[in-house]
């Protein structure tokens, strides 16, 4: 089971100890950037004025072993930041990944779905970056006010008012590149989405001759995002730039300033140069905080959205370990949609299958068959009604322990870059190596592994993008039989397949009979139908018929020219007279032979929408 996602809260509160730790350093460092200005002070008012060089070399001793210190406190200060970013990203990347997982069945997704990885590694960056070393110097800053008030009031209220106006320059930047980093974000997601749909369909751009016009998509779009990044840039760096130049401003203030004060006699040379190096010291943070403001505000906005995106994942709580079902499975006037939709995409349907039942799903195009499918298998939540294996409702099992009982073969087949044996066993670290065979066995697609370079070792590249579409679907065929779950759902199966394909396609769906499994296909090809008891029918959403294959199917058929005269098909709006019909399971291999298997001049009538 995937583990609970984390709330950063309460990653931050782990990490208190850390930050104390930095804060501490901070505050070592800040007193020893005194020194420097208090070598100065000593040099021109001590050494200078008696000439003595043993004061002289005694202070450069002292200066130097301050200046180690402060580069070892650096050096500590800036590795536990550094390990406290890569902490935080230990403990959310798991829970980030899972709700990254999640997402897309949940609500629609924009851009390519990576958005909150990214924001994870941009919060570890800025961690362990400049940025919070500024941050925790900033409560400095009155120490060295205080200092400059002490050498003389007019060096302290200059500092005062310089230190004031980069913090305006602060705000000034905070509130003109928040909504300029939002829109390059907003940006950045729908210019990614398009070079990943791009990708994914590379052989149909390349074929249908559209890279141009797709390439022109990405380069409007990404000049909208360049347009928003490169306005959040222009305002972080033209604060910086004028904070800088305030800066040198200041020093170049205070330096006259000290020098006006030693000619009038109210303050000695040491003090003078002491202050200018002070007075820079002071502002430094401020400057550096400036400088790091686009890095901290892209942070900030991450946290805020992987504090929601975590916050709408629900925790999967520990709950008491359930048997394996092997008995039944029912779904009681149940309803569902698409993630992110309002609208109902099956409602009310209701129906029961027993251990060795195997069903066959007929309807038109946008019928519901797949959606249906995506509620059995718990890929989609129920909007209303259950799903309940064994009585269970599928929101009471554990995922992993739910995942080894069903087996699913969805209709746009995707495999993993890996082997082939890491696709079958769904990645299981211990795979079972005979379970393996029998799954590939079962799927009659075992000499065919061995037929490829490296057998089952034989990595499958990218989406499976070393294999053909037939070799895909077959052993994605494979990975939903591996383990013998009790239920395999099989949406439109046989897609991709030839003759051969659908034979032990015909094989598989009887194996899983035969073992006393639930075995579910969908499909548009009456052959697939070949070894299941009962049919149900579907249209706008709704079952229309359910019931055994050779009345429902006797019903939905009609014959081609020179065939005899079928039943008149239903009207689409006839009532559900099968809904929760429960049908004895026939013996093992029953129902191999159908209407269709015997009578090849059958087709089942457009009107249900099933087309030969």
């Amino acid at each position: 089971m995937p583990p609970s996602p984390k709330r950063p809260p309460s990653i931050l509160s782990a990490c208190r100890g850390a930050f104390l730790g930095v804060a501490l350093l901070s505050g070592l460092i800040n007193v020893l950037y005194l020194s420097g200005s208090v070598f100065m002070m000593e040099v021109y008012d001590r050494v200078l004025p008696s000439r003595s060089i043993p004061t002289l070399v005694g202070l450069c001793v002292i200066v130097a072993a301050l200046y180690l210190f402060q580069g070892v406190f650096e050096m500590i200060r800036g590795r536990i930041l550094a390990r406290v970013g890569a902490a935080v990203d230990e403990d959310l990347s798991q829970s980030v990944f899972q709700s990254q997982l999640a997402a897309p069945l949940r609500s629609r997704v924009e851009g390519d779905g990576q958005q909150p990885l990214r924001d994870l590694d941009q919060i570890r960056a800025f961690l362990a970056g400049g940025g919070p070393s500024a941050l925790f110097d900033l409560p400095w800053i009155p120490l060295y006010l205080v200092i400059c008030f002490a050498f003389h009031p007019w060096i302290g209220w200059l500092a005062l008012g310089g230190a004031a106006l980069l913090v305006v320059l602060t705000l000034l930047t905070e509130v003109m590149t928040r909504s300029a980093s939002k829109a390059a974000v907003s940006a950045a997601l729908v210019r990614n989405g398009i070079a990943e749909g791009a990708r994914r369909n590379a052989e149909v751009v390349h074929a249908m001759g559209m890279a141009k016009r797709i390439g022109g998509r990405w380069s409007e779009a990404n000049g909208h995002y360049l347009a928003h990044q490169q306005r959040t840039s222009d305002v972080a760096g033209g604060f910086g730039a004028m904070s800088k130049v305030l800066r040198m401003l200041l020093q170049s203030a205070v330096l006259a300033v000290g020098a006006y004060l030693v000619i009038d006699g109210r303050a000695t040379g040491g003090i003078m140069i002491a202050s200018s190096i002070l007075t820079s010291r002071a502002l430094a943070p401020v400057d550096l905080a400036i400088a790091n403001w686009k890095g901290f505000v892209s942070a900030r906005q991450g946290w805020r959205r992987l504090k929601e995106q975590l916050a709408k994942t629900t925790a999967a709580e520990e709950s008491l370990k359930l048997p394996a079902p092997k008995a039944l499975l029912s779904v009681e006037h149940a309803g569902t949609g698409a993630p992110g939709s309002q609208r109902f995409a099956i409602q009310d349907v209701a129906f029961q299958l027993q251990a060795g039942n195997g069903l066959g799903i007929v309807g038109p195009s946008a019928s519901g068959k797949s959606s249906l499918a995506r509620m059995i298998v718990g890929v989609w939540p129920t909007w209303r009604g259950k799903v309940r294996l064994d009585g269970a409702a599928l929101e009471q099992w554990n995922l992993e322990e739910l995942g080894r009982s069903i087996g699913y073969l969805p209709q746009d087949v995707e495999l993993f870059a890996g082997t082939v044996t890491q696709n079958i066993t769904r990645f299981d670290p211990q795979p079972d190596p005979q379970a393996v065979v029998a799954a590939a066995k079962a799927a009659q697609v075992h000499e065919m592994i061995l037929r490829l370079p490296e057998g089952y070792e034989t990595q499958v590249g990218d989406a499976g993008a070393a294999l053909s579409g037939g070799q895909r679907q077959r052993i994605a065929l494979a990975r939903a039989l591996y383990g013998d779950p009790f239920l395999v759902v099989l949406d439109e199966p046989n897609s991709n397949l030839d003759a051969e394909g659908e034979q032990a396609l015909t094989a598989a769906i009887q194996s899983v009979r035969a073992r006393g499994g639930i075995a579910i296909v969908i499909a548009h090809r009456p052959s697939a139908l070949a070894s299941v008891d009962l049919v149900m029918v579907m249209a706008e959403g709704k079952v229309q018929n359910f019931g055994p294959k050779e009345e429902i199917l006797g019903k939905v058929l009609r014959p081609v020219a020179g065939a005899s005269a079928a039943q008149p098909v239903p009207p689409a709006g006839e009532p559900a007279r099968w809904a929760g019909r429960r049908t004895e399971a026939p013996a093992p291999g029953a129902g191999a032979s159908s209407a269709t298997a015997s009578n090849p001049g059958l087709k089942i009538a457009p009107s249900v929408g099933v087309a030969s």
